[in-house]
């Protein structure tokens, strides 16, 4: 069959922004402009073909991550829509894991908003080559060079000014001065399909020369082409300088920085060049790397092309009411054929590809083989999960999985009916293997379930679509929050199991030293034994029997983080001692520690931003120190106060409501998660003083 385009007419890009920034709407206006739709669709009127779902259209919000794909100046672009809500951030974690760049919207009244930073870093993680669209530039308040400044201060990285705005003297927005080509582009007409190059206003002039002149500067600094022109006083010519701004941008130096209004339809075409000018094609990115499945530490690589082995990387599954399962994956290297056998080397299982689908958000295109850089959706492989790899079954290799983070708040959940209750399951699982944060858990002590996520949102999303898309209908409980434990003294703890089952004498004795970490480093086991007391065959059992205490703390059962285990001593019997032994015997002596190490429960803690007006500043302060808030600082925005505190999950639900009431509605607050932290002593004997009385009456009734 065939390439239709050569791999370097490819680009696989993300769209990426703080919630309400415009991405969705920035997308709509790519698709109308490359013919893909004809007609633009509609964030606020709930008609943004990106935005398919039921949820998404009535709040007017992304939640999932759509994919697409259209053409310009004969390249062929993929295109992700990512949420900007911090609760669906797994979404724009796992959509950058697979592409080769992106575009960072920003609100030009707000700047670098809280998930501005975060999807930035998200970014920064996976080495992806960024552009900026500072949108919105229509809107009262808009301030071009405070967005330029913010994304140096704020995100430390340097921007590239390729433009800046022509605004009337009213401050209307009415185009852009292109600073390479030293012209102005003005949009007129109502769609935004044409504009003309117009004479740069006489009143930004110098303006526009001194962008320039910085410009040259930076690209001298980063770029050694540019450098001896500059040294030297050689003019710098344009091809040189696009050339250039290609090469920093791809090596993540510097980031071009466009802007425009995707809803007034003005400066959206100049983004679509950039796109071709200076993000990379799957071939300027280094070869994807793994590992041999079958020797863990031989590296492997595999070239972004068609004649290298078959792999690709699943970063998402959804269901589809028609074909079923679809597993979103990005080719790296090699080809598929529908019909092909490939090996799941996550699994070690093949699968048989039955259909091979191009995604236009919920519209699908049937095509029969895709090849390096195609990001698609494959239909019938049963057993693959979001981070699996799939490769040719003579020559796996594995990719390294995707890392999620953990969810912090949860509800308990009891399906009305028998019935309902029946297919409960089977949807939870179904829904988990979707989103990698939602997790179930099944409480044996009350006999509820309890379904957790990133946020009131997230939850409110998979209720309401249990309810519509699955017509399961629950007693809900309130939003809880999904506390950890930790020790914070270090302790010695030994244990000597010995038993006897069915007349066979069991045996396993271990010595542990357990100490505290650094919040966030998750759990650590070291081997420390000098004479090999215990045979080599034990070691992993024992550190399995380890993690096992780790699931359920001493306190109220929530699980333990942030803890070294170090296995010092133990003993053998050769005629006695068995895997199951040891198991028991490491979960009880680390029981036995966490219990004598002065344990300490932990809570999430949000990054808390609150914008108003300066007259409720000090209500709103006074309200937040209520609630254990530690405010970090106070900046201007504007004729606005910009307030930014660290505070408590427990503290914050139902906030939006006490906000509005304090400030009659004019603030505004934006919520994600920051890290854990120690919760004081007092709180803990309420928190588990609640769980131990809550359990109790449950077991009573």
């Amino acid at each position: 069959m065939g390439r239709d385009l050569p791999l370097n007419r490819t680009r696989n890009i993300g769209i990426m922004a703080h919630i309400d920034a415009g991405k969705t709407t920035l997308t709509e206006r790519i698709l109308y402009y490359t013919g893909k739709t004809y007609k633009m669709g509609e964030v606020h009127d709930g008609t943004a073909e990106m935005d398919w779902m039921v949820q998404e259209k009535e709040r007017g919000i992304t939640i999932t991550a759509a994919a697409t794909t259209c053409f310009w100046r004969n390249a062929r672009i993929n295109i992700i829509d990512t949420p900007g809500h911090v609760d669906f951030t797994v979404e724009v974690e796992r959509s950058l894991r697979v592409l080769d760049s992106s575009i960072a919207v920003f609100d030009a009244v707000a700047g670098v908003e809280p998930q501005s930073e975060t999807v930035w870093r998200q970014a920064d993680k996976y080495h992806i080559p960024r552009i900026c669209f500072i949108n919105k530039m229509d809107r009262v308040g808009a301030d071009f060079e405070r967005s330029i400044d913010m994304i140096r201060e704020k995100l430390f990285s340097e921007p590239l000014c390729l433009q800046i705005p022509i605004l009337k003297s009213n401050d209307e927005f009415v185009g852009v001065v292109d600073i390479l080509q030293m012209k102005g582009l003005a949009w007129d007409d109502d769609l935004g399909e044409k504009y003309e190059e117009i004479p740069i206003p006489e009143n930004l002039l110098s303006t526009v020369e001194t962008y320039r002149d910085k410009l040259i500067e930076t690209l001298a600094e980063y770029d050694d082409e540019i450098m001896e022109k500059f040294i030297e006083g050689f003019p710098v010519d344009i091809e040189s300088m696009k050339s250039a701004i290609r090469r920093v941008t791809i090596s993540s130096k510097a980031f071009p920085v466009f802007c425009g209004s995707a809803l007034k339809n003005k400066g959206v075409q100049p983004i679509l060049d950039a796109i071709i000018d200076y993000l990379p094609s799957p071939r300027d990115m280094k070869p994807v790397e793994g590992h041999n499945p079958k020797i863990s530490d031989d590296l492997l690589f595999r070239k972004p092309e068609d004649k290298d082995s078959f792999c690709a990387l699943v970063f998402k599954i959804s269901s589809d009411t028609y074909v079923g399962k679809l597993s979103y994956a990005r080719i790296y290297s090699g080809n598929v054929k529908t019909g092909d056998i490939v090996l799941n080397v996550t699994t070690n299982k093949k699968e048989r590809i039955g259909r091979i689908l191009r995604m236009h958000a919920n519209d699908r295109e049937d095509v029969k083989e895709v090849f390096t850089g195609d990001i698609v959706a494959l239909v019938g492989v049963k057993s693959v999960r979001t981070g699996d790899t799939l490769s040719d079954v003579d020559n796996p290799i594995l990719l390294e999985k995707m890392e999620f983070p953990e969810p912090v708040i949860s509800k308990r959940f009891e399906p009305k009916t028998k019935a309902e209750a029946e297919k409960f399951k089977s949807v939870l699982q179904r829904l988990e293997d979707e989103d990698p944060t939602f997790k179930v858990k099944y409480d044996p002590d009350t006999g509820e379930t309890l379904i957790f996520g990133m946020g009131e949102l997230h939850l409110e999303i998979i209720v309401d679509r249990l309810t519509r898309e699955f017509n399961i209908h629950a007693n809900i409980g309130k939003p809880q929050v999904t506390y950890k434990e930790t020790i914070t003294k270090n302790c010695r703890s030994e244990y000597k199991y010995t038993n006897n089952i069915g007349g066979v004498d069991q045996f396993g004795h271990v010595v542990i030293e357990m100490e505290p970490l650094k919040p966030g480093t998750g759990f650590i086991f070291e081997n420390r034994l000098v004479n090999d007391e215990i045979p080599q065959i034990f070691i992993s059992i024992i550190e399995d029997g380890l993690k096992d205490a780790m699931k359920a703390g001493v306190l109220a059962g929530y699980e333990m983080m942030d803890i070294k285990t170090s296995l010092i001593g133990g003993s053998y019997d050769q005629n006695k001692s068995v895997d199951i032994a040891y198991r028991i015997a490491a979960n009880m002596a680390f029981k036995d520690g966490a219990r004598r190490s002065e344990p300490s429960l932990l809570e999430p803690i949000m990054k808390l931003e609150v914008v108003s007006p300066e007259e409720y500043t000090g209500d709103i302060i006074n309200d937040l120190n209520s609630r254990r808030a530690r405010v970090e600082g106070i900046d201007m925005l504007k004729l606005l106060k910009v307030i930014n505190a660290l505070v408590p999950l427990s503290e914050v639900f139902g906030y939006a409501t006490r906000l509005r009431s304090i400030s009659q509605g004019r603030a505004s607050h934006t919520l994600q998660f920051s890290h854990y932290d120690i919760v004081p002593k007092n709180i803990i004997e309420n928190i588990v003083g609640k769980m131990t009385g809550r359990i109790s009456t449950n077991l009573s009734s």
